[in-house]
């Protein structure tokens, strides 16, 4: 990869198509805005492919900024969800607390002396996949134990295991992240603003997402911009794959019975289950979405938790369907996946990427350092011209190409109907300011 890459010395963006940097002709390479117009344009024509899917990581939904006021005074601060690393410290600050959730000293004891696992371990410290993998394998092997002193222990394992998974549903599910002000949130919303201009002739586009939070069904829901998750219902929402194969239109002549799809409409299919998903009796729709999400109840809880695991958990319903799903789409002709704020550390989802690999007619479009990891390097040392890789700088101090709001703000083409969408928004806020007045006075602080 060495030879493709720019002069390290002149802060810059990258584009490489397999073997080829697309920027290499660029006069004025130093200039962000001259390099991100061409990406644009390239990616532009990406999302025209017949076929368009995203793949969306935990890096989509964590945004670090620090205050405009403070901006020196202040670190910068998590206004979305944070990634492996943080979430793990995060943890580790709540050994021998108070607090419900905290890690008492007593299961931290029990743990180390009987189990033979010190939670206190630097290899945990920023790797809470790796403190659940140890979890959940040990409480395999002491399920089947017979000995009394590992049978108390259990007792303490379970219920660290069931903190560990309450404090990853608290913090994918934090009221402010549902709040029009939060800046993540209103990045999932341009998103989707942006991808239903997709041209209407083309199928509906799909998002395969990682992640277990709301805020694509959030941000699509306050846009009213329709969309198939796999729910079936409406007072009671069950997940039926099958709807997956339905499509929304709209009647145009009654008499002639003539329909058209809709334009705006999205397929989002979450492979590692949500925070709102529940096991809900038995038979062929026991998945059920809940409206308000409980921190509690983890036994049911419906997600693939972030361990090694997952591999295995894969295959068993719902989440076969749901990979079944991301198989179909990528290994249509003429496919295009973009893949945004995932760090290739989920092997399940990597091998279905492989396949797709072997269809002449895909295309994978990565935002993200070829040299991230040993995936990114052998994926970058094919030199594929159907893999481009997009990384960089972004256009602030401290904002990277591949971030989500990079991508979101700058790559992403816009099309006509943008100005549309910012004057129905400003509408829309004006007659909120109007409504919560009263009697002509100022508006109602609540």
């Amino acid at each position: 990869m060495d030879q493709i890459l720019p002069d390290q010395e002149t802060p810059s963006l990258n584009f490489i198509k397999g073997a080829v940097d697309t920027l290499k002709d660029v006069q004025d390479k130093s200039s962000w805005a001259s390099c991100s117009a061409i990406v644009q344009e390239q990616v532009s024509d990406a999302l025209g492919a017949r076929n368009l899917s995203f793949l969306f990581g935990a890096g989509c939904s964590s945004l670090m900024e620090k205050d405009e006021v403070l901006e020196d005074l202040l670190p910068a601060e998590e206004k979305g969800i944070p990634t492996m690393a943080p979430l793990a410290a995060g943890f580790k600050g709540l050994f021998g607390g108070e607090a419900k959730a905290s890690v008492t000293n007593e299961e931290i004891e029990a743990l180390t002396n009987v189990l033979g696992i010190d939670l206190k371990d630097e290899a945990f410290s920023k790797n809470l996949e790796r403190l659940l993998e140890v979890l959940l394998a040990t409480k395999v092997f002491a399920d089947t134990s017979n000995s009394s002193a590992i049978k108390a222990a259990k007792t303490h394992l379970e219920s660290v295991i069931g903190k560990v998974i309450t404090y990853v549903t608290e913090a994918c599910s934090k009221p402010k992240l549902a709040e029009n002000s939060n800046p993540v949130f209103a990045l999932y919303q341009k998103f989707y603003q942006r991808l239903v201009l997709r041209d209407r002739t083309l199928p509906r586009p799909w998002v395969f997402t990682t992640n277990y939070d709301l805020f694509s069904e959030r941000a699509m829901d306050r846009l009213s911009i329709p969309y198939c998750n796999g729910f079936s219902g409406s007072v009671e929402q069950r997940l039926n794959p099958a709807t997956f194969r339905y499509a929304l239109a709209e009647q145009l002549d009654i008499t002639s019975k003539r329909w058209a799809a809709v334009d705006s409409f999205v397929y989002l299919c979450k492979l590692h289950g949500s925070i709102n998903w529940v096991e809900d009796g038995e038979g062929l729709f026991p998945i059920r979405a809940l409206q308000d999400v409980p921190a509690t109840d983890a036994d049911h809880r419906v997600m693939i938790y972030p361990t090694p695991a997952k591999q295995n958990t894969s295959f068993g319903a719902p989440y076969s369907d749901l990979f079944r799903e991301f198989q179909k789409q990528v290994v249509q002709d003429q496919s295009v996946l973009i893949i945004a704020g995932y760090g290739f550390g989920d092997e399940h989802v990597n091998n279905l990427v492989f396949q797709a690999l072997t269809i002449p007619g895909f295309r994978l479009v990565i935002f993200g350092d070829p040299d991230l990891n040993e995936v990114t390097k052998t994926l970058g040392n094919l030199e594929d011209p159907r893999i481009w890789f997009i990384w960089g700088e972004g256009p602030e101090g401290g904002m990277k190409a591949h971030y989500f709001k990079t991508i979101v703000e700058h790559f992403l083409p816009a099309g006509p109907g943008n100005r549309t969408d910012h004057a129905v928004e400003k509408a829309l806020k004006a007659f909120g300011v109007l409504a919560g007045k009263k009697d002509g006075g100022e508006a109602d602080a609540g």
